[in-house]
């Protein structure tokens, strides 16, 4: 058995660390939790559909034809928003890699000193300034990293997000820097959604019950009833949402950041992001530049892997020359008449090389002799003669 080693390329999204999942040769990535994904994207096409099936055909022939079509396109603005957000790269920071791993630590322990035992050693954090105010960079201890500003490391996903807000498992995703707005943008235009057809589900059964009664409208129609408790209890979280969000764009301000209080104004401290306009907050979140992964998730490597493999040429031999390894060379090693002349100076090479060493030839020990019965009963008769 022998290893052989194989080189082979193979796209980095296979060797990332973390927990995530990703598909389309790393072109989506996901969180490995996407049950919750699952029943937002079910729930809201399930809702359209009965939306579309039941309340639409009459809205759109006793009411106006552009409601479906409004309702649609807003349907279409829901999931794709939806999807940018859940497939996208939130903004995943890339781990130290072991040289830089290591540099790192001789930095730290070079800054820190000899720590006397028994004690703890002082906090990892660098000190930066932004806006005329000091802000901490933290060690992450995962990462081997010093994260930058607003970074955070998320523990489901198991990774740094730059700008980290919240992991929301609704799209199975980190929300951050890079997918904040399409967050923002999903949870607004649902709670539109969500409103519209609420609306319209009670306009329906309004207008149908003047003709029918109420009791003959809810046979007639009995998508409606659920539509509206869906409607209705998902209506209140929803809205709620996209308004505590937007509070935060007014103040250019991350969840994350809002429930440790951050920016409280305790001791002086101010956020430093902050323009101190709401308009600006606004603009620089929702229609700054959109930044690139810097993860190069499809990007190549060389991988190399070793694969133990039998060697085939002795095998190949023995069974093409079986005589060849079993038969060997019988010649005696003194020469005598019947041994060919050629073959007597070989032979005597042979016996030269096959010889021990003279250090190593010792004489073999003289036994004595076993006295047998017969010669013990001669020895006696020689004795009794001779007295």
């Amino acid at each position: 058995m022998s290893a052989v080693m194989i080189t082979r390329k193979v796209r980095k999204w296979e060797k990332l660390p973390g927990k995530n999942t990703f598909c389309c040769d790393g072109r989506v990535m996901m969180a490995r939790q996407k049950g919750v994904f699952y029943l937002t994207l079910f729930l809201i096409v399930g809702t359209c559909s009965l939306f579309f099936a039941f309340e639409c055909p009459y809205l759109a022939v006793h009411l106006s034809p552009a409601i479906p079509v409004f309702a649609a396109l807003l349907f279409l603005f829901v999931i794709a928003m939806l999807l940018r957000t859940s497939f996208s790269d939130p903004g995943v920071l890339p781990r130290a890699l072991p040289e830089e791993a290591t540099f790192i630590e001789m930095e730290i322990e070079a800054a820190n000193g000899n720590v006397p035992a028994g004690q703890r050693p002082p906090p990892r954090i660098r000190n930066v300034q932004i806006n005329n105010q000091i802000v901490k960079l933290k060690y992450c201890y995962t990462c081997k990293i010093f994260r930058p500003p607003r970074a955070s490391h998320c523990s489901i996903c198991d990774n740094c997000v730059d700008r980290f807000d919240h992991h929301c498992p609704w799209v199975g995703n980190c929300v951050g820097k890079r997918n904040y707005r399409y967050f923002y943008m999903f949870t607004l235009s649902l709670s539109l959604l969500t409103i519209y057809i609420f609306t319209f589900d009670i306009i329906h059964v309004v207008m149908r019950s003047v003709d029918n009664g109420f009791l003959n409208t809810l046979k007639i129609t009995p998508g409606t009833v659920l539509e509206v408790l869906v409607c209705f209890f998902t209506l209140w979280s929803v809205v709620g949402l996209t308004g505590f969000h937007t509070y935060l764009i007014s103040l250019n301000q991350t969840t994350n950041e809002d429930i440790k209080g951050s920016w409280s104004g305790k001791n002086r401290v101010q956020n430093p992001y902050s323009h101190k306009n709401i308009i600006k907050n606004c603009c620089e979140v929702l229609c700054g530049p959109v930044y690139p992964s810097v993860l190069d998730r499809r990007g190549l490597m060389q991988e190399d892997s070793s694969v133990s493999a039998t060697s085939a040429a002795p095998s190949s031999f023995s069974s093409s020359n079986p005589v060849s390894q079993t038969t060997k060379t019988t010649a005696p090693l003194i020469p005598n008449e019947h041994t060919p002349d050629d073959a007597k100076p070989s032979i005597a090479a042979s016996a030269e090389t096959s010889a021990p060493p003279e250090d190593e030839v010792r004489p073999a020990p003289k036994v004595p002799p076993l006295a047998s019965p017969e010669t013990d009963a001669e020895a006696s008769i020689v004795k009794d003669k001779a007295h």
